[in-house]
């Protein structure tokens, strides 16, 4: 029983990554569920058993590149080092707008996603892998009195849909490189006046 577990697993694991690079490569509506078959040779009850629809099986892909995307910024913020939650989150947008170029986040997440799974589902799984770790930055920011606990929150929602507005930008833009540098000079400029760093303690004399 657990080897049969195990290679569903796999087979499962197997479907979505090539579906992946398909889904990338050609996009949602050129990508059949005979091309996945023939580029996984898997058998269509197998794949049928694991994923109802195409749309579930690209589902599951953007869960997956979801869960990736989330990996890479908090590991971003983590390799700064750097205790200020204005750098941290700084550092996790700019790392968004880096990642909305590349080709896989950007044709899947970015441009079939909201279309396929509709707007509401598409920013029900982006904020179950980014508003969390945006929200723990954002609450740092209001426990060094930089801004009021009650508005932890809503500037969470704000940050999130601001950048993902900049990723949206970049990836339907027929000029990627340019659009990312804009988008940058928009994340350093906007981190500068949301959350501008914390007033230095006067000496007394």
């Amino acid at each position: 029983m657990d080897r049969r577990v195990e290679r569903g697993r796999a087979t499962r694991e197997h479907l979505v990554g090539t579906a992946a690079d398909l889904f990338a490569a050609h996009g949602y509506d050129d990508t059949t569920i005979e091309a996945v078959l023939e580029e996984t040779g898997v058998s269509r009850g197998s794949l049928y058993h694991h994923f109802s629809s195409k749309q579930a099986l690209f589902e599951a892909v953007v869960d997956r590149i979801e869960a990736q995307v989330g990996e890479d910024l908090t590991a971003e913020v983590l390799a700064t080092g750097d205790p200020d939650p204005a750098n941290a989150l700084r550092a996790a947008c700019l790392a968004w707008v880096r990642l909305a170029g590349e080709p896989v986040v950007r044709r899947v997440l970015l441009i079939d996603a909201p279309a396929v799974l509709g707007w509401r589902r598409w920013r029900e799984i982006e904020e179950q892998y980014a508003l969390g770790t945006t929200r723990a930055v954002v609450q740092m920011a209001a426990d060094e009195g930089r801004i009021p606990h009650e508005v932890v929150d809503p500037i969470s929602h704000m940050v999130l849909a601001a950048v993902n507005e900049l990723a949206l930008m970049i990836a339907l833009s027929d000029d990627v490189p340019g659009a990312q540098a804009s988008a940058q000079a928009a994340v350093d400029e906007f981190f500068q006046r949301l959350l501008p760093p914390p007033a230095k303690t006067r000496r007394r004399r």
